[in-house]
């Protein structure tokens, strides 16, 4: 079953590398109409400008996605929340959104959601995710893992979020970085049950002879 009806979704980007993977799926969510809250981190911005390049940056944000993915963004809408906002109507429980990804995950925020912490906008919206019986997809990206980050990610599991780590697949012969940011964004979006044509389904009988 599909996604009928724009939902909120909170969109967290925090300071691990994987800048491409955060706009893709942002860009994904708006062009199939959905409300994005999106909260990034201090890092997080840095992220976009480093991986990304100064046309990423925070308030152009919106110009850069049409340049990249086109108008069809416009689909869907976003507001940006700070990261130190704890009143913000998505740390409400009665008020907060449908469903939380934090793409990239960074291994700090990781740590901070499998023990509960709630010190920043990300952890709060996360633990209300988790408290309340929604959808949170985690998408870590680090390697190696330590015992630790490891520990952490089962705990995640264990408390009810979605791992979604950021390995994408290859048996749809990517050609570009765009098709590998393309199969993660919708495997994202699948998760939160949204309809997209990101990436071609598995076909066993591709590449057979």
């Amino acid at each position: 079953m599909s996604v009928e009806t724009p939902r909120r979704i909170v969109l967290a980007v925090t300071g691990a590398s994987g800048a491409l993977y955060a706009m893709r799926t942002l860009s994904a969510l708006l062009q199939h109409g959905q409300h994005v809250d999106l909260v990034i981190t201090d890092y997080g911005r840095r992220l976009l400008t480093d991986e990304l390049g100064p046309q990423a940056r925070v308030d152009r944000l919106q110009a850069y996605l049409e340049e990249i993915w086109g108008e069809g963004v416009r689909r869907g809408g976003w507001v940006l929340h700070s990261n130190k906002d704890l009143g913000s109507r998505i740390a409400s429980g009665s008020k907060g959104a449908d469903a939380m990804v934090i793409a990239p995950c960074s291994m700090k925020t990781m740590a901070a959601i499998a023990h509960g912490l709630s010190r920043s906008l990300v952890e709060r919206a996360a633990d209300v995710m988790l408290k309340e019986r929604r959808p949170l997809l985690i998408m870590p990206r680090e390697t190696p893992m330590s015992l630790p980050q490891l520990r952490n990610m089962v705990l995640c599991a264990e408390a009810g979020a979605v791992v979604v780590p950021a390995m994408p697949g290859f048996y749809q012969r990517p050609q570009t970085i765009a098709d590998l940011a393309d199969f993660m964004a919708g495997r994202i979006l699948s998760l939160l049950r949204i309809d997209h044509q990101l990436y071609p389904v598995w076909d066993p009988q591709v590449g057979r002879e």
